[in-house]
């Protein structure tokens, strides 16, 4: 049977405070693309492409 290392007996200098992993920021899953979003964005690219004056 393989070694499998045992996270609970990790000595103590490689292991986490609570403070350090609770001061990094998390990742977050990216969110689906919403088409009217995109849709959107590239008929306002097209406008400024064609010399359409660009809103505030």
């Amino acid at each position: 049977m393989p070694f499998v290392a045992d996270r609970t007996t990790a000595p103590a200098a490689t292991t986490t405070s609570a403070a350090a992993r609770a001061a990094a920021p998390r990742r977050r899953r990216a969110l689906p693309a919403d088409p009217r979003t995109a849709a959107a964005l590239q008929r306002a690219l097209d406008r400024r492409d064609n010399g359409a004056p660009i809103g505030d």
